[in-house]
């Protein structure tokens, strides 16, 4: 069953451009100059209930402001989203009991207030039934193994814990959507690994719809079959993890280990030397050459083990996002200055 669908869904922003110096300052009180930003232009996008899908791209590609709309934070230029049935940017009281918007950068929890009196808090606003409140937070609690710190002052918490006290306040009211903005951001692998865990295993408990932003692409791995790959506010990708490199990478990485101790000197001519560690050495393949190189380097050279590998995803995806913005430079299409 389909949870969310966005037609056409356009964001565009208007930003004053002050001009340095007193002269030009009081000449724009007449005639001001504005910068048109396109942060979303066009997206298309279904996702069905219970997928768990990673929304990616650079900064400034339009994620956050995806999501702002979908939580009906802003309203769009044009246009259409649904999600649960609800258009967001109603904010109408029902939307709001059957989703949730967490965002690594921005705290919902009073910063010198113990965790536990923002709970109470919430289960007021979202007219908790006190006998459901308490088994859902002891729930939550339990998983995320935070009981000893529900009496203390969320200031005083390492940022791991604050964002396993977000996500508890966040999944209160039991949110059918749950909208995730860069949840590891700062953290240490430790606790990206304890909340990696949580949400894996609380969405396949849950069955709730998940849409996730993050830079970290251990996110992406651990948690989602479905990657979506937004740049300059138009999607550009919407399929797996493998698709992506089958689609975007180049090239393959062959890692040779030689029979004598020495490297061979002609190696470059079969491609790009990425790592070199006698006898162990790495080099950069052209996806179409890979076979032919291969052939070429076990007839001239003792080798004793190879083995060929896609790219790293972070690697393919940057790549990904450098060429649509060199693309994008080059059009000067991302942003339009106007009087």
């Amino acid at each position: 069953m389909e949870t969310i669908r966005i037609e056409g869904l356009r964001k565009t922003y208007k930003i004053y451009q002050k001009q340095e110096g007193l002269r030009a300052s009081f000449r724009g009180l007449f005639r001001r100059r504005y910068r048109v930003v396109e942060a979303v232009r066009g997206i298309d996008l279904s996702v069905d209930q219970g997928e768990f899908v990673a929304f990616l791209g650079p900064n400034g590609a339009g994620k956050t402001t995806t999501l702002k709309l979908l939580s009906g934070v802003i309203s769009p230029s044009s246009g259409s989203a649904r999600v649960l049935g609800h258009v967001p940017w109603r904010r109408e009281n029902a939307y709001r009991r059957r989703f949730a918007l967490v965002m690594g950068q921005k705290n919902q929890l009073w910063w010198d207030l113990p965790a536990q009196e923002s709970f109470r808090l919430h289960q007021q606003i979202y007219r908790i039934e006190p006998a459901a409140f308490v088994a859902r937070r002891d729930e939550l609690v339990d998983l995320l193994e935070v009981g000893k710190l529900l009496g203390q002052p969320v200031r005083e918490l390492s940022l791991g814990e604050r964002m396993k006290m977000e996500l508890i306040a966040a999944l209160l009211h039991s949110p059918e959507v749950l909208f995730l903005d860069e949840p590891t951001i700062g953290l240490d692998v430790v606790a990206q690994h304890n909340i990696q865990n949580f949400l894996s295993y609380y969405q396949k408990l849950k069955k709730i719809t998940i849409l996730l932003t993050s830079h970290y692409m251990k996110d992406v791995i651990a948690l989602c079959k479905r990657v979506v790959i937004v740049t300059d506010g138009v999607i550009v990708h919407d399929g797996s993890l493998k698709e992506i490199i089958d689609r975007f990478s180049t090239h393959k990485v062959i890692t040779l280990q030689f029979a004598d101790h020495g490297l061979p000197h002609d190696i470059n001519r079969f491609g790009e030397v990425i790592e070199e560690q006698a006898p162990r050495l790495k080099i950069r393949v052209a996806k179409q050459t890979v076979t032919d190189s291969l052939a070429a380097i076990l007839q001239l050279h003792p080798v004793e083990d190879v083995s060929v590998e896609d790219p790293p995803l972070e690697q393919v995806i940057a790549e990904i996002f450098t060429s649509v913005k060199q693309e994008s430079d080059s059009t000067g299409k991302r942003a339009i200055s106007k009087i």
